[in-house]
């Protein structure tokens, strides 16, 4: 997160060799990746949250090391399945451990704040508030859906100057936010795409666009 900030590193170069390093590896590779990427591509919206609940100050008031623990711990609140205590809790230690004890009090209070109200309603929050006469769907949707304003503008330009309605910006937004899943290919003459669905797991799905692809569940 620093260096994405500090040094306009590409997160997908700088977080797997930090990972291997470390040697983080399966789950508690992918729960990482998760977490980072995730809190990367959805932080125009937890920003939005976060102004909400920061105590009458501006981000910009917030240390960039503790408004970057803040975002992550938004993220696991509420973009992943970390149970609440855990997400405030580990949070709150990090920052404790990197910025003080002072800061990880403020910390607490912030995501405490977060945690009190469910997803849904802190969209329904943020869209109002970027957008209080209910007749701005690009800056309503640039916040909920965390894009810059100038690319909501783009793609609903793209929609409709393909033949297609604008109505259908929100699902476009929100499809570009999910995380790519994982594909699998039988190679012909090796395996088949039955053999590798079994291997895979009983969540395991045809692909959509190869016969002899495979798509894991999840992210």
């Amino acid at each position: 997160m620093r260096a994405v900030a500090d040094s306009d590193a590409y997160a997908n170069l700088v977080l797997p060799p930090m990972l291997r390093e470390r040697g983080i590896r399966g789950r508690d590779a992918g729960f990482a990746t998760e977490l980072a990427y995730g809190t990367l591509r959805l932080r125009g919206r937890y920003d939005a949250v976060l102004a909400l609940c920061v105590g009458g100050r501006t981000l910009d008031e917030v240390d960039p090391p503790v408004l970057d623990a803040l975002r992550l711990g938004a993220h696991q609140l509420l973009g992943m399945r970390v149970p609440p205590h855990a997400a405030v809790s580990e949070t709150v230690g990090l920052v404790r451990e990197q910025v003080g004890a002072g800061a990880a009090q403020f910390a607490n209070a912030v995501l405490r704040a977060v945690s009190r109200e469910p997803l849904d309603t802190w969209l329904e929050r943020i869209g109002a508030d970027a957008d209080p006469a209910g007749s701005d769907d690009v800056a309503r949707l640039s916040v909920t859906e965390s894009h810059p304003a100038w690319v909501t503008r783009a793609l609903r330009e793209a929609l409709v100057g393909s033949g297609r309605t604008a109505g259908e910006l929100a699902d476009l937004l929100a499809a570009d936010n999910a995380a790519p899943r994982v594909s699998l290919v039988a190679r012909p003459g090796l395996s088949t795409p039955a053999e590798v669905r079994d291997a895979a797991g009983a969540d395991a799905e045809p692909g959509r666009w190869s016969p002899v692809a495979v798509t894991l569940a999840g992210g």
